[in-house]
């Protein structure tokens, strides 16, 4: 599963955890108590400005702190190694919004408490200084999504080319190095953010859009910065450093036992060794443990019914056919075997889904503007500059003084223009030279569409939080790859093509998330700009040179079966191949069944949304149902612990459990994240782990001993 596809359902639970974490410690006393509190925090959330009346709110330059930036920097860091290994791994992406949030609060409010204490305090720590940093963190972060470096841009390589017959001449090949690839995500990087800049006041003040997202993360921010949620935050943090530091360790014990192919505890046949052949089996990593305690528990349970459909039933039924659907001498790498079903079937699922809620989405978008044009004053439509909006009654306090402030430092038309159309130029100048099967004029047809679809996809967004990045470059794939050609580099001029509209419309919903935070927490539209930029700035540095450490560290990056198979990588090449040279290369039968499962997924969706959101909890998601697919069970299996481990914590103590579970999870996270730092280091440094666990059956074993004692 994608990140942008499905962060909304992780976010939409974080203002409720929010709300929950100030009830546990203050709400356990009794019951008198509790209805007190409760009483008051109605109140309080019925007007959260009035709580910060007393406090002036920072000029935007003031908002803008090298402290800030310095926290930015290295908490970007940190959170791009964890992004990459997700990455190259499973391609599965929770939101780090809520660990960049509470970290960025923890770092900030322990070096100015310190100041504070000397007496050296000048500027104070504020909601607004903690949007910056969680919106450049997160900016930092995402370009290690959006930048391509487990699909699209790992695709143009030749060890995923190698692992298909079909198009992998020199022309459609194109291996990474450091240079091209900053080049690369510098110039296709800032386009959204100026594309949508003209109609924040339109999508926030006019349309009234709820970007859930963005609105879960301020409620966050804004419930750390009163007295209980700094007290709740320190809480939090400590045990995210506890979980963190026994990840860590974890993976540093782990790493003793890996000292060749198939040895460790990601080894570990739980299940028996008959499952451990199918991808059956509990790999020990407290990443996904922690990513399961974060997605919903549709999200592990659809995981987890994919790899059961496709590992426990699909693929040995298919395996039993070979000799007769595909030649038995095939590798079990080759596309034109069982690995082509795998990957296909998983496609046509991918796709399904994705023009399923495409549709349904535009669907919303259009409705929503004809809806919103339709009731709109005529006096205001459309309105982009900074005028304050005609004074109504019923609006609340709240919304009477964001609006004022969000109006009061106007980012001016024109230079969202000027930006747009001067760094298209010299992206269109450029890009050419970095890949010569785009052409000039490919580049020009997609930025002169690409504001559409960012509106479009910001629009959307804000309706329903789901950003449908990855499906714009799909299309792109498909478009442009048939445009240019099987003949002229069609296969890598898709994939460019796909990298450049990812980063266009995704960032563009980025910004406009970022917009509506700093809306409800008081920050300045420009601090929240600047900062996006710096952060992407950043981003376009930190995820090639993270991305380059894994790529020199790891010889098997991108294959099958090792510690970083990067399945998106073999996935976004294929259907890069599909869009320029059809389904002739598909083996026997395959292609029916990509229809039955494109169809599949279909069906499966528009049931959910015939049923309603009660009993579409208990229908599985084709998105995440086709990841397993490809990759394997163990992932899914991990995820499915974590989500136990949440549920049983949860009925033990649910306002506990909603009150840590966040933290615990992003300490296992970012602890196992960050020893991907030091194990590349030791691998390029030639240090290989001093012991090999491996597991063998009983036969294989006598087999080993009798050789080794003869």
């Amino acid at each position: 599963m994608e990140r942008s596809a499905r962060r909304a359902e992780h976010e939409n639970s974080v203002a409720t955890s929010a709300s929950a974490d100030v009830d546990y410690f203050h709400n356990h006393d009794g019951d008198d108590e509790k209805r007190e509190k409760d009483k008051a925090e109605t109140e309080e959330e019925a007007s959260i400005e009035r709580i910060f009346e007393s406090k002036e709110v920072p000029s935007w330059q003031s908002q803008l702190t090298m402290r800030a930036f310095v926290v930015s920097f290295f908490l970007g860091v940190m959170f791009t190694f964890i992004v990459m290994k997700l990455n190259l791994t499973t391609g599965i992406i929770p939101s780090l919004n809520v660990s960049a949030g509470l970290l960025g609060f923890f770092f900030v409010k322990t070096w100015t408490k310190f100041l504070e204490k000397s007496g050296l305090l000048r500027q104070p720590f504020t909601r607004q200084e903690n949007t910056v940093i969680q919106t450049c963190v997160v900016a930092t972060s995402g370009i290690a999504f959006s930048g391509g470096f487990g699909s699209y841009l790992l695709g143009m390589s030749e060890i995923i080319a190698k692992q298909s017959t079909e198009a992998n001449a020199t022309q459609n090949i194109k291996n990474p190095t450091l240079g091209w690839m900053i080049g690369f995500l510098f110039v296709v990087s800032f386009l959204g953010l100026f594309s949508v800049v003209p109609l924040r006041k339109i999508m926030i003040i006019d349309y009234k859009l709820i970007y859930p997202s963005g609105t879960a993360t301020a409620h966050l921010i804004n419930s750390f910065h009163t007295p209980q949620g700094a007290k709740l935050a320190k809480k939090q943090v400590r045990s995210l450093g506890k979980f963190f530091s026994f990840s860590f360790l974890w993976g540093f014990f782990q790493w003793f036992f890996t000292a060749g192919d198939g040895c460790g505890f990601a080894n570990f046949p739980s299940f028996g060794l008959k499952a451990y052949e199918n991808k059956f089996y509990f790999d020990f990593s407290a990443t996904y443990v922690g990513v399961g305690m974060i997605c919903p528990y549709l999200i592990n349970v659809s995981l987890l019914v994919g790899a059961i459909l496709s590992w426990g039933i699909m693929w040995p039924l298919i395996h039993e056919k070979r000799g007769h659907w595909y030649s038995a001498e095939l590798k079990s790498t080759s596309l034109h075997g069982l690995q082509g079903y795998r990957v296909f079937i998983g496609i046509a699922m991918i796709l399904g889904d994705g023009l399923y809620n495409f549709v349904k989405v535009l669907g919303h978008t259009l409705f929503g503007l004809y809806r919103q044009l339709r009731d709109k004053d005529p006096g205001s439509v459309l309105p982009v500059g900074g005028r304050s909006p005609t004074t109504n009654a019923s609006v609340s306090y709240d919304d009477q003084r964001r609006t004022q402030l969000f109006l009061k430092d106007e980012i001016p038309t024109c230079f969202a223009v000027v930006g747009y159309v001067g760094i298209a130029v010299i992206s269109a100048a450029t890009l050419p030279h970095i890949f010569h099967q785009l052409k000039w004029y490919y580049i020009v047809v997609i930025y002169v569409i690409a504001p559409t679809l960012a509106f479009c996809n910001a629009y959307g967004c804000g309706l329903t939080d789901w950003s449908l990045a990855s499906t714009y470059g799909k299309i792109a794939i498909f478009t442009i790859g048939a445009w240019a050609g099987a003949n002229h580099g069609g296969v890598l001029a898709g994939l460019a093509a796909c990298g450049v509209m990812m980063n266009i419309v995704s960032t563009a919903s980025d910004l406009m998330q970022d917009f509506k935070t700093g809306y409800m927490t008081l920050a300045s539209p420009r601090s929240m700009f600047v900062s996006q930029v710096i952060g992407t700035a950043m981003g376009c540095v930190i995820s090639p040179c993270v991305f380059w450490l894994f790529y020199k560290a790891f010889d098997d990056l991108g294959i099958p079966g090792t510690q970083y198979p990067a399945p998106y990588g073999l996935v976004y090449r294929n259907m890069s191949i599909l869009g320029v040279e059809g389904f002739s290369a598909l083996p026997k039968h395959c292609l029916t069944l990509c229809y039955v499962f494109f169809i599949g997924a279909v069906v499966i969706n528009a049931i959910r949304d015939v049923v309603g959101k009660e009993k579409a909890k208990f229908i599985p998601i084709p998105m995440a149902m086709a990841i397993p697919f490809y990759i394997g069970s163990y992932f899914a299996i991990d995820m499915f612990v974590g989500s136990m481990i949440l549920f049983v914590w949860s009925k033990i103590n649910k306002a506990k459990a909603d009150a840590f579970g966040p933290a615990v999870a992003s300490g296992l996270i970012c602890g196992d994240g960050i020893w991907t730092l030091p194990s590349s280091i030791l691998a390029l440094a030639g240090v290989n782990p001093p012991i090999c666990m491996k597991f063998l059956s009983r036969k294989t074993n006598t087999k080993v001993d009798t050789f080794l004692t003869s």
